[in-house]
């Protein structure tokens, strides 16, 4: 089958980024595509569940996934235009009305008491524009959390001085956001260079003692990732980062080809359980527009030997 008419056959949020990353269209005809995404399909169809009171889904950080925090990552995955007057009304809400429970009556921008909470909202804050005290509060908090080995933990440090994968990548996804808003950063530049080396030393899913596969769930794809780490989220990463492609990077690409159909083609994998606004695919072992979108790009990265900084 041509996997790329398939995949142009799809929602808005996925068609612009295939334009772009795949068939390398116009800069005007994937601005146009883009912009639909704040007016048709999924992204507008996430919009028109916004509460009143800025909130989705009643809460905060939870239920999970449909809750403000959850809702505001995945218009960010589905490539919602910051700029659009629609993500602007969106956004304003939240920054006028929400609030963390518990927590005084916090502004969500502000952020929580949690190292991934917090690099969901550094990650949501730099990419939807809202720059200012409470990001680089936060911001600050996020580097002066950085454990020894490099990564960082949640549990850190009550109940842990070793760095968790999961959280790592949050931060470090948070951090590339936080650049690409306010430019290159050396403090950032280098607490992200620790971050990556913890990954790549464990060559992004092993243990660096035994070698052994830390997760074996790390080996299959999910979308939307949520807080969840997994390779190809890893490798996404190293792309948007614009990293030139390590070898230790070399297995986790073999098992990115590994997955792929023969119909050239990625399935979901391992949709971590909880609500959903609405179903966007067919569920897991069926063919997977965005993991075949999200596969193609990082393989093209790993190939041509260059990054793409998706926005």
């Amino acid at each position: 089958m041509d996997v790329t008419e398939w995949l142009l056959d799809a929602d808005p949020s996925i068609r612009w980024q295939v334009m772009r990353d795949v068939t390398g269209a116009s800069a005007d005809a994937i601005a146009a595509e883009r912009s639909r995404v704040a007016r048709e399909g999924w992204g507008a169809r996430l919009l028109s569940l916004q509460g009143d009171d800025g909130r989705w889904g009643g809460g905060t950080y939870s239920p999970k996934w449909v809750s403000t925090t959850y809702t505001l990552l995945l218009l960010r995955l589905l490539g919602l235009d910051p700029e659009s007057s629609e993500a602007g009304r969106a956004i304003e809400r939240v920054r006028e009305g929400v609030t963390w429970e518990g927590r005084g009556g916090k502004p969500f921008f502000g952020g929580e008491r949690e190292t991934c909470v917090n690099s969901m909202v550094l990650v949501l804050g730099a990419y939807f524009r809202q720059p200012g005290p409470l990001l680089d509060a936060l911001l600050e908090r996020l580097l002066g959390e950085q454990l020894e080995d490099g990564g960082w933990n949640c549990q850190a440090p009550r109940r842990s001085h070793r760095a968790s994968f999961n959280t790592t990548i949050l931060a470090l996804e948070a951090m590339l956001e936080v650049e690409r808003s306010i430019g290159p950063d050396p403090a950032i530049a280098a607490a992200r260079a620790r971050g990556e080396a913890y990954l790549l030393e464990r060559r992004l899913f092993r243990s660096r003692s035994t070698g052994e596969v830390i997760r074996p769930s790390w080996t299959r794809f999910s979308f939307p990732p949520q807080w969840h780490y997994d390779v190809l989220r890893a490798l996404e990463y190293f792309r948007a980062a614009g990293a030139e492609p390590d070898e230790r990077c070399d297995e986790a690409i073999g098992l990115v080809h590994g997955r792929r159909r023969a119909d050239g083609r990625w399935p979901l994998q391992h949709t971590h359980p909880g609500l959903r606004h609405f179903e966007m695919e067919d569920g897991d072992g069926k063919p997977s527009r965005w993991n075949t979108l999200r596969a193609l790009r990082v393989l093209a990265w790993h190939e041509g030997g260059s990054g793409i900084a998706s926005r």
